[in-house]
């Protein structure tokens, strides 16, 4: 019982330490646009990258991805760190950034949150996965695909790697909901209308 007031009272200061809005947040110490209604509305680094530049979006990619991984490492520890937990800690720093209670249980899409989370609990695939996003973003200047094909291939290596396949569960339910938050991005990019970076 004990340990599992300690597993639940951990996942809701994760849920509300991945709900803080870093985009926001640096947006609002650092500059005068207010970016929930400006570019695509989108809290994320790539909207904050494209309205106030190159080191707001970095300051933003950072928060977000350390929001994900700084639980997702301490799980670990958090009553015998068993992979429902460290899943559970993944969903709960994801799902606090999508639904911010901060902001009206309106966020981000989650990619770098995620990121973050699973550079936590699988390193290499995590790794690979990232390295996959820097590949088609600087190949093509398109965020959203980036995301989706960073995320392919998290899920394949969750899938594949024997030591990362306790995680392919919760990576499933991560893609469907990223892929459901980018349902507008990939319509356009099927139009070939998708802004690029």
């Amino acid at each position: 019982m004990a340990d599992l007031l300690i597993i639940a009272t951990f996942l809701v200061c994760t849920f509300l330490l991945g709900a803080v809005p870093s985009g926001l947040v640096v947006t609002a110490l650092g500059t005068d646009v207010d970016i929930r209604s400006a570019g695509s509305g989108n809290i994320g680094a790539t909207n904050v990258y494209r309205l106030t530049g190159r080191w707001p979006g970095i300051l933003t990619l950072a928060g977000d991805v350390l929001k994900g991984f700084v639980p997702t490492l301490i799980s670990h520890f958090v009553a015998g760190g068993g992979a429902w937990v460290v899943s559970l800690t993944i969903l709960a720093a994801f799902l606090g950034h999508c639904y911010s209670p901060y902001l009206s249980f309106r966020g981000g899409k989650g990619v770098a949150t995620a990121m973050g989370a699973f550079l936590a609990a699988v390193p290499l695939v995590a790794i690979i996965a990232a390295g996959a996003w820097i590949g088609v973003v600087s190949a093509t200047r398109k965020s959203s695909l980036a995301a989706l094909a960073g995320l392919l291939v998290l899920l394949l290596g969750t899938l594949t790697l024997p030591g990362a396949r306790p995680m392919f569960p919760v990576a499933v339910v991560v893609g469907l909901f990223i892929v459901g938050r980018h349902r507008s991005n990939i319509h356009r990019l099927l139009l070939g209308r998708e802004s690029r970076v």
